[in-house]
């Protein structure tokens, strides 16, 4: 194998930038060249597809979102579509291809591997941590730590003038934004898709915390579980409590990434690329435990990560 290239698709997620430089660095290291595709699949039809070097992912580890862009295609879901990428990364010599994103960008990969003799490696990054067979994702803890900050920060407020606050995460499918940062700011509910919610239930317990002498209110809710203004009307409604919603939306995918994903996308980064030149393909990079793994794209991607939902009971026994 002498050349590869990498790409981005989809949502983006703080870390992505990490995961580039470190395919790029550790390919160029280990002898080989590697191409930049622009804008994912959309990108990769268009032929924008470029060659890059040890600078050109210089100081970009600290940098949110990422630098090769990325954009929606639906000429890649059907098979002319594939058929022409196919022939365009042939037209460059490229030989395997690193695709980092979530669900649906793993899925353009596995497509590519399963109709064609083309080595693809996926690199999961999905703020949502919603993709199995890895215990995380890249962007998932600054994700975390950025609803984190903004939820104290309306803490903070709603002390002040004893309000419910109503916060939306994102997390269409899977409520684990909304768990895990329910759980770690002490928020009194938490709304999530995978238990459905029961109003009056919610309301006598933030009751039950203003006699105890709770002079506010936090409730967290995944959008995909119900919208934070329904929320906010039956709590009024049921409480009398004053409420106010704040809907994070597309600022949780923002930022400068965290330690824990900068560190999680250097490894896999460069796992990826061994894991090409080791001659593998419709493989995804996992991590479990503390060692990365790669394990098969296609379970990974039909297999629906289960949350555990015993963190939704500990979370409801502390508030």
């Amino acid at each position: 194998m002498k050349r590869i290239a990498v790409m981005t698709s989809g949502g983006d997620a703080p870390g992505m930038n990490a995961a580039i430089r470190a395919v790029v660095r550790y390919g160029i290291n280990k002898g080989l060249e590697v191409y930049g595709i622009m804008r994912g699949y959309a990108g990769l039809l268009e032929d924008d597809i470029r060659l890059l070097n040890f600078a050109d992912v210089g100081g970009i580890m600290e940098k949110g979102g990422t630098i090769l862009r990325t954009a929606r295609c639906e000429e890649f879901k059907v098979e002319k579509g594939r058929k022409e990428a196919y022939k365009i990364l042939k037209s460059h010599e490229i030989e395997g291809l690193v695709i980092i994103g979530g669900d649906g960008s793993l899925n353009g990969g596995a497509l590519i591997a399963a109709e064609t003799d083309f080595k693809v490696v996926g690199i999961p990054g999905s703020i949502d941590n919603d993709i199995s067979e890895t215990d995380t994702c890249i962007g998932v803890d600054t994700c975390l730590n950025t609803v984190v900050e903004n939820i104290q920060k309306l803490k903070d407020t709603a002390s002040s003038h004893e309000r419910a606050f109503i916060v939306e995460t994102m997390g269409r499918d899977c409520g684990y934004i909304a768990l895990i940062s329910g759980l770690t700011t002490g928020a009194e509910a938490i709304v999530i898709p995978e238990v459905k919610v029961d109003y009056q239930a919610l309301a006598d317990k933030l009751l039950a915390g203003r006699k105890r002498g709770k002079i506010n209110s936090i409730v967290v809710v995944a959008e995909g579980a119900a919208s934070a203004y329904t929320v906010a009307r039956h709590l009024e409604n049921k409480t009398g409590f004053e409420t106010r919603v704040t809907i994070l939306g597309h600022i949780q995918r923002g930022g400068s990434p965290t330690v824990q994903d900068r560190l999680l996308a250097s490894r896999m980064g460069s796992f990826a690329v061994q894991t090409l030149l080791d001659g593998q393909s419709n493989v995804m990079i996992g991590i479990q435990g503390t060692q990365m793994m790669a394990v098969d794209l296609n379970k990974a991607l039909q297999k629906k990560k289960e949350l555990d939902l015993s963190l939704y009971e500990l979370a409801n026994t502390l508030s």
